[in-house]
C-alpha cells in the first residue's frame, strides 16, 4: 500500500512544500530514502524503527521505500522523522490514511519516542497557510509558534504515542492558542541614564525617528556602547508584519526560546569585529542567514568600527543601500531581509584619545592616517549621521538621572513616524531613510534659503549625489520631529551639522584627516 503525509522543509527563510510518500510492500525487508536526502534524513530510519517500537507499534518487517517529493531539491535536517513514521504506519494500515490529509506533520523523534524541538517552524506555518492547509501536527515546544499564523490550527504533541493517538482519535486535542500579542516588558535600558551627551541623544532620536544610519566618534568612556545599547527602546513598536518577518529570521537561526510566539522587541545585534564574512551577510552551502538579516528590523551595532576587517565592512553596502541581500551559490539562491539601522562606534585615533581634552594623544600622523583610511568613502556616504562625542565632565556624572526618559523619546519618534507614514501611504517605504531619490526630489523640498546653503556646502566640502539625497532625508527627519513639513534653513543647518565628517574621513593620502579629525573632536562636535 502506499501513503502519503504533507510536509515542508526551508530554503533560505521560506518554507516549501513536501509530500513524504511511503510504499509497504513484498519483498526482502529494507527501508530506503529516496528524494536527494541528506545524512540527517538517511540516519532517520534507524530513529523511526526504535520510536515506533517504543510507541508499541510492530514495525514492518517488508520493504519500504519513502520518497520525498519533490525529488529535485535536497532535503536536510530531521524535521521528516515524524511525517515519514506516520506515512509507514499509514501504508502499513496501522493507522487511518485519511485523518492524515490536510495536515502539515513536523517533527524530529529520539529513539524512545519523544519529539524534540525544531527550527525554521514558522516559515513552514507560513508556508502551509499558503497551501491552503490549516492543521498542523508538530512538536508540543513549536505549537505556539506555529499557532502566530492566522489561519493555522497547530496541535502540538509530546511523543510519537501522542501523535499516534491522535490521528487514530483517541487523544482529543484542542489547537494551540495564539499567544497574547502586545508591546511586551521593556528590556532595554533606559536613556535617562546616560549622563550628559545631549547632542548625541538627539541625534539618537533623530536616527530613530527617519530609521537612519549613525555612526559615534569619541574617546573611550564617552559613552558611545551605552548610547547604542539603548537606542532600540526609543524606536517604534515593532508591526505585525515586522515581527513576523523578524521571528522567522531568528527560527531559521534556531535562536527563538522554546514555547515562544512572534517576537516583540526589536532585534539588537553586537557582533565582534573578529566576525567572517559569511558570518555578517550569511552563507554556507544551504545558506543561512547572517547578522545584516538577525537584525532586519532592529538595530546592528558595531563597534570599534575600523577594526572590522575590510572585506566585511564592504560586504555592508548592498544591504544598507537595498534593504536585502541575494546570497548565490552553486545550486541555488536565497534572498534574505536586511533593512536595519547601523550604529557604529569608533575611536579618532589607534589610543583613542586624539582631540581629547582629558588626556593627550600619543598617535603619529601616519598611524592615525592608517586608522582612518580602513574606512572607505562609500561605507561612510551610506550613513546618515556623524556625531562626535567628549568624555561627560563631572558635573553631568554626579548628576542622579538624566533629562529625558526612553518612554518620552519614544512618544516623539513615533509621531515623527505616523506622519512619515502619512506621506509615504503607498509606495515601499515605511520611513524617511527608505525613501527612493524621486521621493527625495518630490517630497524633501527646501526653501530658498535652505537650497542657497546646501548648494554652498555642497560645493565646499565635495559632496556626492548620494550624501545630497541623505542630507534632504535628515532634514525632513528634523521637521518632522519639529511637526513641520517644510525644509527650512534651521532644519537644513541641523543636517548638515549630523554630517560633519563629509570630506574628513576620505581614502585618500591627505595628510590633514587626522587633524581634521580632531579638531572636531576638540570643539566638542560642534559645527
Amino acid at each position: 500500500m502506499i501513503a502519503g503525509v504533507l510536509s515542508s522543509g526551508v530554503l533560505g527563510i521560506d518554507g516549501f512544500k513536501v509530500v513524504v510518500e511511503c510504499e509497504v510492500g513484498g519483498g526482502l525487508n529494507s527501508f530506503e530514502v529516496v528524494g536527494l536526502p541528506e545524512t540527517s534524513v538517511k540516519e532517520s530510519r534507524v530513529r523511526i524503527r526504535a520510536a515506533m517500537t517504543s510507541a508499541g507499534l510492530e514495525f514492518p518487517t517488508r520493504r519500504i521505500i519513502v520518497n520525498l517529493a519533490p525529488a529535485d531539491i535536497p532535503k536536510r535536517g530531521t524535521i521528516y522523522d515524524l511525517p515519514m513514521a506516520l506515512a509507514i504506519a499509514a501504508a502499513a494500515e496501522l493507522i487511518p490514511a485519511q485523518r492524515l490529509e490536510r495536515v502539515l506533520v513536523l517533527g524530529e523523534l529520539s529513539l524512545c519516542g519523544a519529539l524534540r524541538p525544531l527550527q525554521g517552524v514558522l516559515p513552514m506555518a507560513l508556508a502551509a497557510r499558503q497551501m491552503g492547509v490549516q492543521r498542523m501536527l508538530l512538536p508540543r515546544d513549536n505549537a505556539a509558534e506555529a499557532a502566530a499564523v492566522e489561519g493555522i490550527e497547530a496541535y502540538g504533541v509530546q511523543d510519537l504515542t501522542e501523535a499516534l493517538d491522535w490521528v487514530t482519535g483517541r487523544l482529543p486535542l484542542a489547537p494551540e492558542e495564539p499567544r497574547q500579542e502586545g508591546p511586551g516588558p521593556l528590556r532595554f535600558p533606559d536613556m535617562a541614564e546616560v549622563r550628559g551627551q545631549a547632542f548625541a541623544k538627539e541625534a539618537l532620536v533623530v536616527a530613530a525617528a527617519g530609521g537612519h544610519n549613525i555612526l559615534m566618534v569619541g574617546p573611550p568612556g564617552s559613552g558611545k556602547t551605552m548610547l547604542a545599547r539603548r537606542l532600540p527602546g526609543i524606536l517604534p513598536a515593532m508591526t505585525r508584519d515586522e515581527r513576523l518577518d523578524a521571528t522567522r529570521i531568528h527560527s531559521v537561526s534556531g535562536l527563538l526560546p522554546k514555547g515562544s510566539g512572534l517576537m516583540q522587541q526589536r532585534p539588537f545585534r553586537a557582533p565582534h569585529h573578529t566576525l567572517s564574512h559569511a558570518a555578517m551577510v550569511g552563507g554556507g552551502g544551504f545558506p543561512r542567514p547572517g547578522e545584516v538579516s538577525l537584525a532586519h528590523c532592529g538595530v546592528l551595532f558595531l563597534d570599534e568600527f575600523p577594526e572590522y576587517p575590510r572585506q566585511v565592512l564592504e560586504a555592508l553596502r548592498q544591504p544598507l543601500e537595498d534593504g536585502h541581500i541575494l546570497i548565490s551559490r552553486a545550486k541555488m539562491s536565497c534572498p534574505f531581509p536586511s533593512r536595519f539601522m547601523l550604529v557604529a562606534a569608533m575611536n579618532p585615533c589607534p589610543c583613542g584619545y586624539r582631540g581629547s581634552t582629558q588626556r593627550d594623544c600619543v598617535c603619529g600622523e601616519l598611524s592615525v592616517q592608517r586608522y582612518l583610511a580602513r574606512l572607505s568613502g562609500p561605507i561612510l556616504d551610506r550613513i546618515d549621521l556623524h556625531v562626535v562625542l567628549q568624555a561627560v565632565g563631572i558635573e553631568h556624572l554626579e548628576a542622579t538621572r538624566g533629562d529625558l526618559d526612553s518612554a518620552t523619546l519614544q512618544g516623539r519618534v513615533e509621531e515623527a513616524r505616523r506622519r512619515q507614514q502619512r506621506r509615504l501611504w503607498g509606495s515601499p517605504a515605511t520611513c524617511n531613510a527608505g525613501m527612493t531619490p524621486d521621493q527625495v526630489r518630490s517630497l524633501a523640498r527646501p526653501d530658498r534659503e535652505a537650497r542657497r546653503l546646501l548648494h554652498e556646502v555642497f560645493v565646499r566640502r565635495g559632496m556626492s549625489a548620494r550624501s545630497y539625497d541623505r542630507i534632504l532625508k535628515l532634514a525632513l527627519t528634523i521637521a518632522d520631529l519639529e511637526g513641520r513639513d517644510a525644509i527650512g534653513a534651521e532644519e537644513l543647518a541641523r543636517a548638515l551639522r549630523y554630517r560633519m565628517l563629509d570630506g574628513v574621513l576620505e581614502t585618500g593620502d591627505g595628510p590633514t584627516q587626522g587633524v581634521q579629525v580632531g579638531a572636531l573632536a576638540s570643539n566638542g562636535g560642534e559645527a
